[in-house]
């Protein structure tokens, strides 16, 4: 008997760590790291709400307690968004 029923797609995200400046996120085997300088509304909030990071797309983070969000292309090419993240 063979069975190919499709899967859902599998997106590998998570916080590994947080300091005093940032938190670490680690996509796919590639960590970045998300200042809070640059994110302030992560400053402010506890680590459990830092940890519950969704990825909603293979571009798309989400922190749903704090109703925040990541694209990945801010991670990889963050001169390209100088402005900082605002409420």
């Amino acid at each position: 008997m063979n069975s190919s029923l499709p899967g859902t797609a599998i997106f590998h995200s998570k916080v590994k760590s947080i300091n005093a400046l940032g938190f670490w996120l680690l996509v796919d085997d590639v960590e970045y790291f998300c200042p809070f300088r640059d994110y302030p509304v992560f400053q402010r909030a506890t680590v459990t709400q830092i940890y519950d990071c969704q990825r909603l797309s293979p571009t798309q983070f989400h922190w749903p307690e704090l109703d925040a969000g990541i694209e990945l292309d801010a991670l990889e090419h963050p001169e390209q968004y100088p402005l900082v993240f605002h409420r």
